[in-house]
């Protein structure tokens, strides 16, 4: 792959369609803890211990602990300069007649919180919840999200389980329901949402740039999906720490964080029609 700049921002200036695919690299420059690699513990867990179904149904409060503190932990971060940068693309670009969408593998919002109109969140959200009971799925952005969790979470290996009865967690409220909620996030061993995948391949079918933004490429089915743009001959970027395994399937690699290389690859280009 290049890393030639003025390569990328000629096939940018005529792009129509533009697919970004974002990771947790996009985050981790707000300061958000990534839970993969080598940090990725809550108290002695790891997040893939307490991010799956199992582990809900034996110990919901252990598990919501563990989601008021991530939760909480979003509610002080801002976006950085790569959300904010997609973002203003986003609104540049839609005065001409072009399209962005982002199609993001994190559940933090700070793309919605930048701006981000056009968003598929294939993973869900951590400021959604869904009813175990009726299925309802809302936006939930209290602090705590339940009395019981208040000054709870702490991620300390020697913090003691706060053991809330289910009955004291979050509660749907949906008439008469008061069924048993859980974070509206896809765990692991859990499969997306069909509709989100369909509405995630349509964008994959008409774009005609991509950009794969902070993601190692490694997590399934989000690593098929600049690999098959790429293969229908579209241009791919990768804006990324290091190289991944998809690498070499693609036309450009600009090493380095994205809040530093994507601003100048998405600012406006000379032969823009700013109306």
């Amino acid at each position: 792959p290049h890393t030639d700049m003025a390569d990328f921002r000629e096939v940018f200036a005529k792009a129509k369609h533009i697919a970004i695919i974002t990771g947790a690299g996009v985050s981790a420059e707000s300061g958000v803890p990534t839970f993969r690699g080598a940090g990725g513990f809550w108290r002695k867990w790891q997040a893939q211990e307490l991010a799956t179904p199992g582990a809900f149904a034996r110990n919901p409060s252990r598990v919501w602990e563990f989601y008021h503190y991530r939760r909480e932990v979003m509610l002080s971060k801002e976006p950085n300069p790569a959300h904010l940068a997609i973002a203003e693309c986003e609104r540049r670009l839609s005065k001409q007649g072009r399209r962005v969408v982002v199609i993001t593998q994190n559940i933090d919002e700070l793309h919605r919180k930048a701006g981000t109109k056009h968003l598929l969140e294939i993973h869900g959200s951590l400021f959604k919840t869904r009813c175990t009971n009726c299925g309802n799925v809302s936006a939930n952005y209290k602090s705590p999200i339940c009395p019981a969790l208040a000054g709870k979470g702490a991620p300390d290996p020697e913090t003691e389980d706060a053991s809330i009865p289910v009955e004291d967690l979050p509660q749907c409220e949906e008439d008469g329901c008061n069924g048993l909620l859980r974070p509206h996030v896809v765990w692991f061993g859990e499969a997306l949402d069909p509709d989100i995948l369909t509405k995630v391949e349509k964008e994959l079918d008409i774009c005609d740039l991509c950009l794969v933004v902070g993601t190692s490429s490694v997590v399934y089915p989000a690593a098929m999906f600049a690999p098959q743009v790429s293969a229908r001959g579209v241009p791919v970027a990768e804006f990324n720490m290091e190289a991944t395994p998809a690498t070499d399937r693609f036309r450009f690699h600009f090493p380095g964080p994205c809040g530093t290389t994507l601003p100048p690859a998405l600012a406006r280009h000379e032969t823009e029609i700013i109306s």
